[in-house]
């Protein structure tokens, strides 16, 4: 790495302006970022760190203004310059969700050579020449729209239209939150590669500590607008300063995570800057908050910003248990379940003979990458959807029409609740369907059981924050008193602490009712946290089933084994699955991962491996299954 300074962010402030309300989203931030030096940013939602990148862009929203400090590029002030004449072409931003910030109307070739010719002013020929060969270096060797890409391919085609100017410094803004362990290895991989061979500078503004901890140089953590700490990755996870990057790191569940043990979880939520207190901001989240720090905001050492900050890593507290309750007999069974969507000439096979069992009060996971089957499975399961052949058994009998048993608690929360709907409405609506009396005294007891005050029954969905939004979708779940739980991606929206608090609510929730539960996720630590019994699917079939001691542990199908490979864990060993998966409207003969193994045989191009039993409940569909302790 170049130790000459690229970027230089001294003082930054910011306030926006809408209305009445004024906002102060950005508060004295400083960092220094070299040549080819990738500087992370972590915090919760709302702590600055995308505003910070914006205000670098020159692309605060509407009323937003830098109101302090200075940014500089090489040496020449940004905040004097007119963006337009550095935006793209020396400093470039890869947003988070790329399919809203691709036109759907354009071609992806098209949108990739739109800044060359803005900026650089060639030709529409020359401009599209120079796309195809920036796509082909991320790996996008083929045109359309970006409906008809994957998450993955898109967000690659996010990352060439950032590079396709070759600018001096890429900010990265959450570009791995909604892909799968692999894509996002993936994803990683080739921005390092393309860091190490131009010399790259790259902020990358995330809440994923495991992506920090492998991927970034340094690390600045910022709370409330401001810095709480900043130094080398190594410094940060070895010897934490302030005490909210402690919490932060503390609220990750990981694959050594002690299942019986109740995450850690930051109490209270951030601050509203807009009513800012005067004090350190973290203070009411604190355990070691002291007068002062109510009095007096700490300044920034350079290092970090706490009146009382902690020498060491990160401790492990003392954390309440769950009382594991003892499962009954079988609850809910599928068999050889089929479901195939015709789309024109074409079907996508989204789940191909699956079949598997859940017995009373466990927690069956499902895992695996986008695009394999999880959630037309789960929507099977509640009867949001019906089945080609096979059959849903519940309780003995066979399910044909929705049932009240079986709930959904959806992954976005936010588009599953009517906008049009104060919360009171949307917990009693279900209630009303059913013609279950006493409806107010049963949201009161929903609310309480999820931790949310009585409040939040008069305000309407975007009023809430993510948390609390993914807990009334759990109240909603609730409200019938199922016996059944499905819980698709129930987390993958969230920040890390508000993470470890609904994972503890829904572990709390289902050991006082009794509930079974089927959780789909692709992070592979929620699902080891939180399931007894795990399954891997992989393009609509289910390639491995056993207890998640032998499922996570001994690994034996090779997809299962990359999956875990490519997990940001420090540590881990393997080789982490590449590639994509082949389409599901025509996947390959036999085995349908013989395209993306390295020990695929004639034997597995011809013939589709069988479930097979290897110890207890453990079972795997491979030819070659791999032996406990064998690299996979």
């Amino acid at each position: 790495m170049d130790s000459r300074k690229n970027l230089t962010v001294h003082g930054l402030s910011v306030e926006i302006r809408r209305g009445d309300r004024l906002v102060r989203p950005v508060a004295d931030v400083t960092f220094e970022l070299g040549r080819g030096e990738t500087l992370g940013i972590v915090g919760e939602t709302g702590s600055g760190k995308s505003m910070t990148g914006l205000a670098v862009m020159g692309m605060l929203p509407a009323g937003g203004r830098v109101t302090g400090g200075s940014i500089e590029l090489g040496g020449r002030d940004l905040l004097t310059a007119d963006p337009r004449r550095y935006r793209g072409r020396e400093i470039a931003m890869v947003f988070q969700d790329s399919l809203t910030s691709l036109n759907p109307t354009k071609r992806i070739v098209d949108q990739v050579a739109e800044p060359v010719r803005l900026h650089r002013g060639a030709s529409r020929r020359a401009a599209r020449d120079r796309a195809r060969e920036m796509l082909a270096r991320v790996g996008v060797r083929r045109d359309g729209y970006p409906h008809q890409l994957s998450g993955g391919q898109r967000q690659r085609v996010m990352i060439a239209m950032a590079l396709v100017c070759e600018p001096e410094v890429v900010i990265a803004d959450e570009p791995t939150t909604a892909l799968d362990v692999t894509v996002q290895a993936e994803i990683l991989d080739l921005l390092d590669e393309l860091r190490a061979q131009r010399g790259l500078s790259m902020i990358l503004i995330t809440h994923d500590m495991g992506v920090i901890a492998q991927r970034a140089d340094r690390v600045a953590v910022m709370y409330a607008g401001r810095l709480a700490e900043s130094a080398p990755t190594a410094e940060i996870f070895e010897r934490t300063r302030h005490r909210y990057t402690r919490a932060l790191l503390s609220s990750i569940p990981t694959l050594a995570q002690d299942r019986g043990e109740e995450l850690f979880s930051i109490p209270g939520s951030p601050p509203d800057l807009a009513r800012p207190e005067p004090g350190c901001p973290f203070a009411p989240r604190c355990d070691a908050a002291s007068d002062r720090c109510r009095a007096e905001l700490p300044p920034f050492t350079g290092t970090f910003a706490c009146w009382h900050p902690v020498d060491g890593p990160v401790a492990s507290a003392d954390r309440g248990r769950f009382q594991r309750g003892e499962t009954g007999e079988t609850l809910l069974r599928v068999v050889d379940l089929v479901r195939e969507h015709p789309t024109g000439r074409r079907t996508v096979k989204a789940v191909s003979g699956i079949s598997f069992e859940v017995a009373a009060g466990e927690t069956f996971g499902l895992v695996g990458e986008s695009g394999c089957g999880k959630s037309s499975l789960g929507r099977l399961l509640v009867g949001l959807d019906r089945p080609d052949r096979g059959e849903i058994v519940f309780a003995g009998e066979r399910v044909t029409r929705p049932r009240r048993a079986v709930q959904m608690m959806f992954q976005d929360s936010g588009a599953a609740l009517d906008p049009r709907m104060r919360i009171g409405r949307i917990l009693r609506e279900p209630l009303a369907i059913h013609d279950v009396g006493d409806r107010r005294e049963r949201v009161r007891r929903l609310l309480d059981d999820v931790g949310l005050p009585e409040s939040v029954l008069d305000r309407y969905p975007y009023e809430l924050s993510g948390g609390q939004r993914q807990r009334v979708g759990l109240a909603r779940a609730l409200a019938l008193d199922p016996r059944v739980l499905v819980a698709d991606e129930p987390v993958s929206a969230l920040d890390v602490s508000i993470r470890s608090q609904v994972l503890n609510l829904m572990r709390r929730v289902q050991a006082e009712r009794g509930l079974s539960a089927v959780v789909i996720s692709h992070d592979l630590a929620v699902v080891r946290y939180l399931a007894d019994r795990v399954g891997v699917m992989y393009l609509g079939k289910l390639v491995e089933t056993g207890t998640t001691e032998e499922v996570f542990g001994a690994p034996a199908h090779p997809y299962t084994a990359g999956l875990l490979a490519a997990v940001p864990e420090g540590g881990r060993t393997g080789t982490p699955v590449r590639g994509e998966p082949p389409s599901p409207v025509d996947p390959p003969s036999g085995c349908r991962f013989r395209t993306r193994c390295a020990l695929a045989t004639d034997k597995c191009a011809q013939v589709e491996p069988p479930m097979t039993s290897l110890t207890g409940g453990h079972q795997v569909a491979c030819h070659y299954p791999l032996q406990e302790g064998r690299d996979g």
